[in-house]
């Protein structure tokens, strides 16, 4: 059988809490769909901080969340603050096919995008794999859309949805309320709609130890 893999999750699934209703199943708090969860429901092997090369916008509609998706463009300039999980192969199949509203019920055959660093398997927004590295001798993928931050019209993202990014960042990399803020009013999308005031006092409970899950 071959080896884990790494996945990145630069957007929701920066919080360790949403990712595991993808593991196990359920609705997140605030969200408004039930996630049906993997075939293996077990833990992550191991969990770190990361960064990606590129950037990450908001673009689409959420029907979980509401407003603007969060999408990895890899041209954009700059780093994105992300957070790498050690998964199983069927693990990340199961992902990516809840990510599409789909059942989660084959594996993904990784040739592809391991050999030529992307792949798209559809028109979906979360349906290009990309391979981004490796780190500790396994591969490192996340997925995206497969247009780029300049082909689609930006969309801010929603209250509820900045709140799981920001506490995901306060878990994956330990930084300070402000500093989330200023990186989260960055983003394109969020840029020109959310100010640093407004998302600091938006995540402020963060700071005081109180938790959205």
């Amino acid at each position: 059988m071959a080896g884990p893999v790494w996945y990145v999750g630069y957007g929701s699934n920066l919080h360790a809490g949403r990712l595991r209703y993808y593991l196990e199943g359920g609705t997140p708090p605030g969200g408004q769909r039930s996630c049906p969860g993997c075939r293996d429901s077990s833990p992550p092997l191991k969990t770190e901080p990361h960064f990606l090369p590129g950037g990450v916008y908001f673009a689409t509609e959420s029907a979980t969340w509401g407003g603007g998706r969060a999408f990895y463009d890899a041209s954009l300039p700059g780093r994105a603050a992300a957070r790498a999980y050690l998964l199983t192969r069927g693990q990340f199949a199961d992902l990516a096919a809840q990510e599409m509203y789909r059942a989660p019920d084959r594996d993904l055959d990784l040739t592809t995008v391991l050999s030529a660093g992307r792949e798209v398997l559809g028109p979906g927004r979360y349906e290009t794999l990309l391979y981004v590295g490796d780190r500790e001798g396994f591969p490192v993928l996340t997925f995206t859309a497969p247009w780029s931050a300049g082909e689609v019209a930006w969309n801010p993202p929603s209250a509820v949805y900045l709140r799981m990014l920001g506490e995901g960042l306060r878990e994956a990399h330990g930084w300070p309320v402000p500093r989330v803020a200023r990186y989260l009013c960055g983003l394109r999308g969020a840029a020109g709609h959310w100010s640093v005031s407004e998302v600091t006092e938006l995540l402020e409970p963060l700071e005081q130890g109180t938790s959205t899950t």
